[in-house]
């Protein structure tokens, strides 16, 4: 039995310059952290007395005898790439909704990819699993998504990551003193809009406006190194929450179905009420907001925005990891599966 914890991440500026249409012209660059959620990933081999070969545990229970069977394409995807020839039972959990703006996808495919590396007896880098999740998601996947969350919920920890023209990444960690970590932590806010959305889908139109938005994407990669600056030399922490508003602002003219009537009427209460700045997650659409608030004025956004759930966030450091590895009795061939059974 395996069972990974993958966290989920958010993204504070840099985002749409980890698509491949722009990055391998322009290179590109995020700022963003993974957070104390996850997404739990339990795997084992099947044992060989049952019906059916596999069993996958989700928002469905799909019990199947083929691969090709499997309607969660991500898991049907990620066995045939994995060369997977045992029965196996996955179950997914996750501490927040999928399709929410918080790289939930990619934390499932950094974290069943952990959890069948490790079911064949197979220590990986944190590196292979980004890099495989990338070929899942986009190539085996052909969905309409970046780098960065593949990148951030493997890694782990608040990162600078910076993509080449040529295709390659490099990860680097923005230094902090325990001090300033807590202060950054102090004044995030995570509310969720209570709308999920498929990020492929309006991330396809947002990849189709990017060659026309060159200004605009310039300036969201100039944001990564202001954050990293004001962070990590001790400037007013209230900067960050500025520039978080002007990244917002600047999103927003990716594509209009980035915002809505809700998302905006949300944003301008929090503005009213006290925050700084903030953004939504992800794609845009729904899911969840980020807000930059100062301590003292939490009481106030929390009553402007009574409606919505409020998710308390901290930074977290390990990225994708196994938290039980115990040696399956099953995890036999399929001619030994036979054998042990008579």
């Amino acid at each position: 039995m395996i069972v990974t914890s993958t966290p989920y991440r958010v993204s504070f500026f840099g985002g749409g310059t980890d698509y491949p249409v722009w990055f391998e012209e322009h290179g590109g660059a995020v700022l963003a952290m993974s957070i104390n959620r996850y997404c739990h990933i339990a795997c084992r081999f099947l044992p060989p007395f049952h019906e059916h070969k596999h069993r996958i545990v989700w928002s469905k229970i799909e019990m199947v005898n083929e691969v090709d069977e499997i309607q969660h394409p991500a898991v049907r995807e990620a066995l045939r790439f994995m060369e997977i020839q045992e029965g196996l039972e996955i179950h997914h959990n996750g501490d927040l909704p999928a399709r929410a703006g918080l790289g939930s996808s990619s934390a499932f495919a950094v974290g069943l990819l952990h959890a069948l590396h490790a079911l064949k007896g197979k220590i990986v880098s944190k590196r292979q699993l980004a890099e495989e999740a990338i070929h899942l998601e986009q190539t085996l996947l052909k969905e309409n998504v970046g780098v960065q969350d593949q990148i951030t919920t493997a890694f782990g920890g608040l990162n600078r990551v910076v993509f080449s023209r040529y295709g390659g990444f490099e990860v680097n960690p923005v230094p902090m003193k325990v001090s300033r970590r807590k202060e950054l932590e102090s004044h995030l806010l995570l509310f969720y809009t209570g709308v999920a959305r498929t990020a492929s889908d309006i991330a396809g139109e947002k990849i189709a406006s990017i060659p026309q938005k060159e200004i605009v994407l310039h300036r969201m990669r100039e944001m990564v190194d202001e954050g990293v600056e004001i962070l990590a030399n001790g400037s007013d922490i209230r900067d960050f929450g500025v520039l978080l508003d002007e990244a917002w602002q600047r999103k927003r003219e990716i594509t209009e179905k980035i915002s809505n009537n809700l998302i905006d009427e949300m944003y301008d209460h929090a503005r009213c009420a006290g925050a700084i700045g903030g953004k939504l997650l992800g794609a845009g659409g729904g899911g969840f907001m980020l807000l930059f608030v100062e301590p003292e004025k939490h009481r106030a956004v929390l009553d402007a925005l009574m409606k919505f759930l409020v998710v308390p966030i901290e930074l977290e450091n390990r990225g994708t990891h196994i938290q039980v590895y115990e040696e399956d009795l099953y995890s036999l061939t399929a001619h030994q599966s036979r054998e042990f059974v008579r």
